[in-house]
Order: C-alpha cells, then structure tokens, then sequence
C-alpha cells in the first residue's frame, strides 16, 4: 500500500512557500490576491489544497492532478459558480500538500474533509459509526460480540451492518447455530458452572469444559466459514450429523443438530438478496428533489444482506450529483474497509481513479461498476426507489419540524424560528457526581455532535444545590462564547467529544429551554445578566401538578409569565420531546461518570504509581485503604516496589 504524506497543522517548511495571510475584511480582491500570491509558486503536480479564511479556518478542500492548472481556476471569477465565488471572497490563505499520484491526492483530500468538515465541501453528515460481528483471537476460546470503531483488537471482522439491530438479530441466531460464547474475558475466567446461554443452549460452556478446545475451534471455523458466506458447507455438515445421530438413536443430540439448521435457514432466509454471484459488494443510489439529496446504501457480504442505510450529505447546494456521489464515496471509505465490487446507479465521471484510490486504501483490487442489465439492476433500482422515499420521508418531517418551530416562535415570541435550540438539564445523587448537560436541537433534528457535558467543579458548589449547578453551567458555556466571539484564546470548557465544523460550539442559541421552575430560571437569567448577555430568550420547563404525568408542563418566562397549552398541543409534545432527550442525556452521562468513579482508586493520584505497581501494592496489601493506612517500612517489604517508591506512596497519603 502507499503511504499517505503527512496531515500538516501548521505551515511546514516545505509548504512555506506556498503560504500566504492576508489581513482586513473578506472582499473578493483580497480572495484574489492571496490566491495569486501562492500560485506563483505553485508545481505541476498532484496534490491538495486548503483555502483558509482570516481565523485560520477551512474553507474547502480540494485535489488536483496538476495544483498550478487548478488553482489558476480560482482566480477566473466570472467562470465560477456563486458558491464558489463567495469562497474566494472569504480566502486569506492556501495551504499545499504535494503527493506522487492522483489517486494518493484523493485519499488525502477525503481524509482532510473528514479531519476539518469545511463549510464548501460536500460532508457526509453521519456521526455513526457501522457495527461489526467481531470473532476475537486473542483467546484460546474466542469470543463473538458485536463491535465499533476502531478495529484494532486481534480478530476477524464481518461487515459492516446497516444497523445495531442487523447485528443484534444475526448475533442472537448465530448464538443459536454455532454455540460460541459473547461473555467477556474476566466473567469466562470467574466461571465455575455454566450460565443460563448453555442452559437456553445459546453457549456450549467452555468455560467449564462442556466442550474441548478442539471441539470450540471447529465450532469457530465453521462460524467464520457462514459469515465469509460459506453457508452451503455450513449446512450439509449439520444434516450430516444430524442424520448419524438419529441412526444412533441418539434423538436429543439430533434435535439440537435439528435446531440448528432451523437456525440457519432463518439467517438464510432473512439475508436472502437477489443478486446472482454477489458476494461482497455495496450499492448506492442517489435521489434528489427540491435541493436535498439522499443516498441510499445496501451492504452484501458472503452473499448475504447486511441491511441498508440512508445518508443525506450537506453542503450540496449548486454541486452536481456525481460530483456528492463521488465525494460521498471517499469519505464513506475513510472509515469503513471497501468490498471488491461498488454498484453505482450512474457513471461516475472519476470511476476509475476512485477506484484506484480504494485500491490503495483496501490493499485489494476494487471494481465500481454500473450495470445496465441483468438481475444487478434490480438491486440499482431497489436502491434508487428506497433513495426518493426516504428523501421524500425525511422532506415531509422537515416541513413537520419548520411548522413545529414557527408555532414554538409565536408562543415565545421569538420573531422568527429557531434555528438553534440549547436545552439544560444537570443529574446527581444527594449532590455526588454532579453533572450538568447541554442537548441541542435545530431544524433538521437532534445535533448529537454538539451535546455538551459539565463536570460541576466549583468548590463553592453546595452537593444537591440543582440552582447553583445550573448557574456554572451557564457561567461556563456563555462565558466560553463571549471568549471566543472577543476573539480569545481561552476555549471554555471541552465537549465530550472532538470538535468540528459541525458541532457549532460558537453559534449562540436562539431559545435556550432549561428543565426546571422559576428557581432554575432565575438563576441562569442572572448568570446572563452578569456577563452582559440580554438578547437570548429563556424559557423554564417545569412540571405540572402531577410532576409531568398529565402532561401539564407550566412554561415561565423571564418576565414572570406562564404559560401553559393543551395537553394534546403539538407543541407541547415537541418541548416535551427537547427535555426529555436532554434528561436522558444527563442521566446516561451521569451513570458513566458514577461508572468511572466506582473503579478509581486513591492509588491512581499518587504521582509516579503506574499500573504495574499499583498491581503489586494491591495484591501485597488487599486494599486501596490498607495501602494508605501501611507504616513505611511495610510498603518497602512489598514485592516489586522499592524504597524510594515507597517513600513517594508513604509521603502522600501521610503528608
């Protein structure tokens, strides 16, 4: 495989000269000029670009075969399209990245996309990742479980899966069909009679030696063997042994072989898919209609059906639809490994070099195909009618949404519709692990990316004061804005996850709801009126009478109003719906935190005691607290740490 050139944060030395910033307000001249000043220096070679604004932000990020011919394009303004206008016009400066092929710039280009989500390119807009079934060899029994992320544990992966519940129902028939055990490594190690899968016969107990090792390897040959799609030899070694064992009168052993082929036939006939000789392969179609698009994607592998997905990129406003199909593909296979064989619904005009591109990522040969006949076709159109109606779906509940978010402006006398909604809760138990959380919501929906968490850490914070946790919050998330809108370097406090351009941590909120009464209210109004803050509308849910179970929320307004709406008024299910997805967040968040703390212990603070040691003290002592409570010279005495890692223990905990 090639390798990529590096990803530059700064301005290397080799791109120096091919830099330039430029200072005053965005005007197209400026745009201009700085393009003109890199491109006088800039090779005939393949590469990709970055334009970057005055802040050092990202614009756009391109590739190019030979960087001097396309750059020149930018400065030719009456040939380029308005949205391409208006980036130039905002361009202060270029950053240039040379690679040795087209096919390298192009990975590179998906991958910095990916990295910086600049507001002119095409952006996958999925913050999911796709599930795997993972059969792990770092065991000598191996363990099958479901996984994302990073595929890094030892193991083969299959998929990816559409879904978490495609997974889910394929785990729970395979559990049935080929025994393998889904507990993990420290339960398996604690057995000493079998659970209750081998009792449901869903584990065939290795644990306690219900089945020998070579009994389970076969066990996980033949599992990996279906989900490479060799099912066919699957089945016929379980008719076999099925029919010996009923020779053999042995008509229990024979049910249990009868079970499993039921389970088979049911994963056969529920990933059953109409394409002649496909075995790993994915199908995309695109749909477009009143200036949205949606791409639908079905997932084949060993000849069965992984389920189907829809996407709906952003940013592709005046952009063809081969050019968001093409830029969909190479950010989609940034992070999911690409099959042998792409069907696409229409001819890419860069077919092949994008698949050289997933060439040089997948290490194997990948073909993208589009056919126009055969049974191939029917999957193009299924994929392309399953397109229009989500888009369609998903067109009719924005204009559900943009209804519900101009009758929410009326009541709260906003103007206009939200555009961005920030709801506050905050969770504890009797003030321990106290944690407030921010859930945002807009026009399209939930913004999962732009949820925050707040770690409540003020000393003067009393535990349970519910008023008092609300006003840091506040403190910190509108203080973090006014930092950054005055130009500061101080970022506030950090999300739970890295940032990017979609997130819109420095947008402010147009209607800020907080889950609580006039208390709650008043509190986060004074925090805002303290900081200078006046022109964002606050509204305080609380429950009715009943707590909420009538569905009588009371709404209190900063000018001592309350309102409250019919229990059937859609409006109301829609706030109902804001708070209580920020709830379930501050609730899930909380329950991590108390997770966490549950297996720190007081040896984790004590500078210069790593895992090794913090083992040794451990299984010398018993306890955390008996490690505390040891005189000097009983520290010394135990194996594996010496004496002047017991005067560090011994001097922290006794001063």
């Amino acid at each position: 495989m090639m390798a990529l050139p590096p990803v530059p944060d700064r301005f290397s030395e080799e791109n120096s000269a091919y830099a330039v910033r430029g200072l005053g307000q965005p005007d197209i001249d400026a745009g201009v000029a700085a393009i003109r000043n890199v491109l006088a220096t800039l090779p005939a070679r393949p590469g990709v670009y970055r334009m970057v604004d005055a802040r050092g932000d990202v614009l756009y990020v391109g590739k190019a075969k030979a960087l001097k011919n396309r750059v020149s394009n930018y400065v030719q303004i009456t040939r380029l399209p308005k949205r391409l206008q208006r980036m130039v016009a905002q361009t202060r400066s270029m950053t240039i990245v040379t690679t040795n092929s087209e096919a390298e710039a192009l990975l590179l280009e998906a991958q910095l996309i990916k990295r910086y989500r600049p507001p002119y390119n095409v952006l996958l807009r999925d913050d999911k990742s796709f599930p795997f079934i993972l059969v792990r060899h770092d065991h000598p029994f191996p363990r099958i479980q479901k996984h994302r992320g990073a595929r890094k544990a030892k193991g083969r992966y299959f998929g990816p899966y559409a879904s978490g519940g495609a997974v889910n129902r394929t785990l729970n028939a395979m559990q049935k069909l080929f025994l393998l055990r889904s507990c993990t490594d420290s339960f398996f190690a604690n057995r000493s009679r079998p659970c209750l899968l081998y009792q449901i016969k869903r584990c065939s107990a290795p644990c306690v030696e219900r089945i020998d090792a070579a009994g389970y390897a076969e066990l996980v040959a033949d599992a990996e063997d279906f989900l490479s799609g060799k099912a066919t030899g699957v089945q016929a070694k379980l008719a076999d042994a099925m029919q010996r064992a009923a020779e053999n009168m042995d008509f229990e052993l024979a049910a249990v072989f009868r079970d499993r082929l039921k389970a088979l036939t049911f994963i056969q006939t529920a990933q059953a898919i109409n394409g002649e000789g496909l075995e790993d392969a994915d199908i995309f179609a695109l749909a477009a209609h009143g200036g949205a698009m949606c791409i639908q994607a079905f997932f084949v592998r060993g000849g069965q059906n992984c389920g189907s997905h829809s996407i709906f990129p952003v940013h592709t406003s005046e952009v063809s639809e081969d050019e968001v199909l093409s830029a969909f593909l190479l950010q989609f296979y940034e992070d999911v490994p690409p099959p042998r064989q792409i069907l696409t619904d229409r001819l890419l005009e860069e077919c092949e070099l994008i698949a050289e591109a997933l060439c040089v990522k997948a290490g194997h040969k990948v073909r993208i195909d589009t056919p126009k006949r055969g049974p191939r076709t029917k999957l193009i159109e299924q994929a392309r009618r399953n397109a229009a109606e989500a888009l369609e779906r998903r067109q009719a509940e924005s204009t559900t949404q943009g209804k519900l978010l101009r009758s929410l402006a009326d009541l709260f006398d906003l103007g206009e519709s939200p555009e961005r909604i920030e709801i506050y809760d905050n969770s504890h138990i009797q003030g321990s692990h106290a944690l407030g959380a921010m859930v945002v919501a807009g026009p399209e929906g939930f913004r999962k990316n732009a949820y925050r968490k707040f770690n409540i850490k003020n000393p003067e914070t009393a535990p349970g004061d519910d008023f008092a946790m609300m006003r840091e919050m506040f403190q910190r998330r509108f203080g973090a804005l006014l930092k950054e809108e005055a130009g500061s370097d101080s970022p506030g406090e950090v999300p739970p996850s890295a940032p990017d351009a979609d997130d819109h941590r420095t947008d402010w909120p147009d209607l800020v709801l907080i889950d609580g009464g006039k208390g709650q209210l008043n509190a986060a109004r004074q925090i805002l009126a303290d900081l200078g803050v006046e022109d964002v509308p606050l509204v305080g849910v609380a429950k009715g009478p009943h707590h909420g179970r009538d569905g009588r929320e009371v709404f209190h307004l900063p000018d001592g109003r309350e309102i409250s709406l019919p229990v059937n008024d859609p409006v109301l299910f829609y706030v109902q719906r804001l708070r209580d997805e920020a709830h379930r967040f501050a609730i899930g968040a909380h329950r991590q935190k108390r997770s966490k703390a549950i297996t720190v212990s007081s040896l984790d603070e004590v500078p210069g005691i790593g895992p090794a040691r913090k083992k040794a003290l451990l299984m010398h002592f018993g306890t955390a607290k008996a490690v505390r409570e040891a005189r000097l010279d009983d520290l010394q005495r135990a194996p594996g740490v010496s004496k002047a890692v017991a005067q560090t223990v011994y001097d922290y905990f006794h001063g």
